[in-house]
């Protein structure tokens, strides 16, 4: 029988991509820097070459990454080759701003449910994320915490972990995320009900996150935080 949002103590959140608009920071920075050094650059253009880059062999954890990064695509956007820039670039993150309704979704849904950050960025970058967010959080994962990062399934076992800690079971969690490749199919996989934001639903392609290798059909489907808290407060009204 399908679940209904009834059935859940718990809602975990990829943070990266589903609450925070790091490709718009990534993008804002570029065109920045771009602007600076008089070169015009394709914000698409440049997710697809991020993308490419981030996910290679030798990437370091989020968002230390983006020094190595920016050194890997600046070449080809027409840009420095400058650690300095790619140290802004990662510093940048300090100031990435949540999308237009994460911050209000998630203080409607936290009157409901436990909420807890799972994410793939290291814990500095995550106490920003976080206070952008309002610090809406019952507990927090970061790849530090974990030493790993999702989709390895061992980053979810420490979830459960701590869930199981607190008297509750998987059963009892909602995942809530934007990218198939890190959450919506590994969740599935490993049997938990999960809701996929759909960030890029007016945009062709994956932008900065890596494309899956099959699409995973979630249980629940929104284009927005804000359809999801809406739908939340339509069943509990």
């Amino acid at each position: 029988m399908a679940k209904t949002f009834a059935d859940f103590k718990y809602l975990t959140f990829d943070v990266v991509g589903t609450l925070i608009d790091f490709e718009g920071g990534i993008k804002d920075c570029l065109a920045g820097i771009a602007a600076e050094t008089g070169v015009t650059v394709d914000g698409e253009e440049a997710l697809t070459l991020y993308r490419e880059a981030r996910y290679s062999d030798d990437a370091d954890l989020f968002p230390d990454d983006l020094v190595r990064v920016y050194l890997a695509i600046a070449p080809r956007l027409g840009l420095p080759v400058q650690a300095a820039y790619g140290q802004r670039l990662r510093d940048s993150a300090k100031s990435w701003k949540g999308f237009a309704d994460s911050k209000e979704a998630m203080a409607r849904l936290s009157k409901k449910y436990r909420l807890i950050a799972m994410t793939n960025a290291r814990r500095w970058a995550f106490e920003h994320f976080s206070k952008e967010l309002g610090n809406p959080f019952h507990a927090a994962f970061t790849a530090d915490d974990t030493g790993t990062e999702k989709p390895d399934p061992a980053f979810f076992e420490k979830v459960f972990d701590f869930v199981s800690s607190e008297g509750n079971a998987k059963e009892d969690i909602l995942h809530v995320a934007q990218s198939q490749y890190h959450d919506i199919g590994i969740s599935r996989r490993l049997g938990m009900t999960n809701c996929w934001i759909e960030r890029r639903h007016a945009q062709k392609g994956y932008g900065g996150t890596i494309e899956p290798a099959e699409f995973t059909k979630p249980d629940f489907h929104y284009h927005s935080m804000a359809g999801l808290a809406d739908a939340v407060e339509e069943v509990a009204a």
